[in-house]
């Protein structure tokens, strides 16, 4: 049975204002983007602890900061874990937040409700869980080692926004920072739900971008070796002007896990694949993650004290996050 506290019908959002911390609004940044994440991957992200991240989670769920919702089996028990996105205050603090993964034309939702209602309909949920899933064990890998940093992520949305004109429709980008080496990316995130031939396909838009703009490689991100061997046997000597890296799905994308289609004999690490920004170069690294195109968030989330926040919704009291 939940002891935490419920809503109380007197909060204001100015009042809720105050208790967000700095992880928070990085967490919301980051929804307002990238629209869905679970409780396992905003505490692998974010926090030390997994009871921790349900703590807080549910304060903010209590404080209309997020929504939550969770698809269930036929039996039904939970699919899924929770799945958090911006409630009321989250979208009022974002109101440009992309709200739609499916159809980008649609008018905003008139409210959070309409926006979660869309987005537990959507198609392609599970494509973005799986995407974003790559990019939290960034952030994962990030946290346990200090020189290693994700400098950008972008949503499919902002990418395509960025580069609809080569008629590249990434699944994300990213830069990513390790050891003094720093590589900008696309990443594919491939579910084996098309064939080859139409992967392949895809390439061509990264092609025309690569020679007039920057030359990221792009990342193809497969759920099996056989998949891999397909990919690579298809890309075997072809001549593409971008590094083209493929890649079995697993926790830990930063690692020794990438093969070179144009030198498929070895595996590299991330920040080992070659990379060509082009003139405008990479962000410093010292201004750490980038969500937009010209916004620093400063947040270090380690600087913050686990035991000292919200106390008097928390003191003596348990969660209700158990999914």
């Amino acid at each position: 049975m939940s002891r935490v506290p419920p809503p109380v019908s007197k909060t204001t959002h100015l009042s809720t204002y105050r208790r967000l911390t700095p992880r928070d609004r990085l967490l919301l940044s980051w929804l307002a983007e990238h629209y869905l994440l679970s409780t396992h991957q905003i505490g692998r992200a974010l926090f030390d602890s997994r009871r921790t991240a349900q703590q807080r989670l549910t304060i903010l769920h209590r404080l209309d900061v997020l929504h939550r919702f969770t698809f269930a089996n036929p039996d039904g028990t939970p699919e899924t874990p929770y799945l958090y996105t911006l409630g009321p205050v989250g979208l009022r603090l974002h109101p440009d937040a992309y709200h739609d993964p499916d159809q980008l034309g649609l008018k905003p939702p008139r409210s959070s409700i309409e926006r979660v209602d869309r987005l537990a309909r959507a198609r392609t949920v599970h494509h973005l869980l799986g995407v974003n899933q790559f990019f939290v064990d960034l952030h994962a890998h990030a946290r346990a080692h200090p020189d290693t940093a994700v400098l950008r992520w972008w949503s499919e949305q902002h990418a395509t926004a960025v580069y609809h004109r080569a008629k590249v429709f990434p699944d994300g980008h990213g830069i990513w920072t390790a050891h003094g080496h720093t590589v900008g990316f696309f990443i594919e995130h491939d579910r084996n739900t098309e064939n080859v031939s139409r992967v392949l396909r895809k390439l061509k838009g990264y092609e025309r971008l690569a020679r007039t703009g920057p030359r990221f490689p792009v990342l193809l991100w497969v759920p099996g070796a056989r998949r891999e061997a397909s990919l690579l046997d298809a890309l075997r000597g072809a001549p593409l002007p971008m590094p083209v890296a493929t890649a079995v799905h697993g926790d830990d994308p930063a690692g020794p896990v990438w093969t070179l289609t144009a030198d498929p004999l070895r595996r590299r690490a991330l920040h080992e694949l070659p990379a060509d920004p082009g003139p405008a170069g990479y962000p410093d690294p010292a201004h750490g993650y980038r969500h937009g195109e010209d916004e620093d968030d400063d947040c270090d989330v380690d600087d913050f004290d686990e035991e000292e926040y919200d106390d008097d919704l928390l003191e003596g009291e348990e969660f209700d996050d158990d999914v």
